[in-house]
């Protein structure tokens, strides 16, 4: 067998590629630095992400996913053919297969897109995988039983959620909030509140550091470096776990209506082994401090954080392709 195998969780913040036999190889964020003057491609991953918020006027940072789906196709076959290139290491004869993982609610043009730039990028054949299947193979859920899994996959972009059963979902929805509405939600709060800017990556600090979906009994705080919004002039300022918490309540309450429709659309049988089993969260925004603790009070429904949360996705595309004949029922699409 001459060719390889590669999974990618192609996500809004973090992309991150499996190799069979090898696992996780990549994990760098979703970031591509171009040169402004003629759209050369400067850095991909950690070394573009060095460079938010610092770049010059000839080069310009930008991340080519939004809310999940290719916002720029050119640059995302750039940053893809880059992942793979690296995953494979060296002088590569055989185009690899591919498997992408891709929220459940995409439209079938944005699926076509990542299926084209993912064989422009290198690819012999590409394979799409909805990503509350991969998170559930990946937290090593028994998709194929004839019981009811619940899933709750929080990315950069979106939430996906989904009760799966028999290999398949039976009841989903995905809605465009993750990760980088939590980091906008907080520096527009820490602007309004604290008169100061700070960039995406203080913000992502902020979150990762203090955040919480629930007020802590003992706040934590931390020291954050911007600009005064109205001096003009670098300051610090301090700011609190509950700041966190209030900034993000609307994103919030977003995802925890998206849980509730999709236990409303769950037949009851399945409606009863999600109550016996809990619901799954899984994604890295999933590792929110308390984010379990807020979801069970709101459904009534107990909540855990999977094992290796932000991992599921990529982990799970990659057993999927390995095992490609046992899950070709749970794949959509492929080329």
């Amino acid at each position: 067998m001459f060719f390889r195998k590669i999974g990618i969780d192609l996500g809004t913040a973090n992309t991150l590629v499996y190799v069979p036999k090898k696992g996780i190889v990549i994990n760098e964020p979703s970031v591509v630095a171009i040169s402004v003057k003629d759209r050369r491609v400067l850095a991909v991953g950690n070394e573009a992400k060095e460079m938010l918020g610092r770049t010059p006027d000839t080069i310009v940072a930008q991340k080519p996913l939004k809310d999940g789906v290719i916002a720029d196709y050119k640059t995302t076959e750039s940053m893809l053919r880059y992942f793979i290139n690296k995953s494979l290491g060296g002088v590569r004869v055989f185009a690899p297969e591919v498997m992408i993982a891709v929220p459940a609610g995409i439209t079938s043009t944005e699926r076509r897109a990542v299926i084209d730039a993912t064989i422009q990028a290198g690819a012999k054949a590409a394979y799409i995988i909805k990503q509350p299947i991969a998170s559930a193979i990946g937290a090593g859920i028994p998709i194929g039983s004839a019981s009811g899994h619940m899933i709750i996959e929080i990315g950069g972009g979106t939430s996906e959620i989904a009760v799966i059963s028999l290999g398949g979902i039976v009841a989903n929805t995905s809605v465009r909030i993750g990760g980088t509405k939590f980091d906008h939600a907080i520096q527009e709060y820490v602007r309004k509140k604290l008169n100061l800017a700070i960039g995406e990556r203080t913000a992502e600090e902020l979150k990762i550091h203090i955040g919480s979906a629930l007020p802590l009994k003992e706040p934590l705080s931390m020291n954050v470096r911007g600009r005064d919004v109205i001096t003009g002039l670098p300051k610090t300022a301090t700011v609190t776990s509950d700041d966190i918490t209030e900034a993000i309540q609307v994103e919030l309450h977003g995802i925890m209506e998206a849980v509730k429709s999709v236990l409303q659309e769950t037949p009851p049988e399945l409606s009863a082994d999600v109550i016996d089993k809990g619901m799954v969260l899984s994604g890295g925004s999933g590792m929110l401090r308390n984010l379990d603790e807020l979801l069970s009070r709101a459904t009534d429904v107990p909540a855990y954080v999977a094992d290796d949360s932000l991992l599921n996705v990529v982990r799970g595309t990659g057993i999927a392709l390995e095992n490609l004949e046992s899950y070709k029922r749970s794949i959509m699409e492929n080329k």
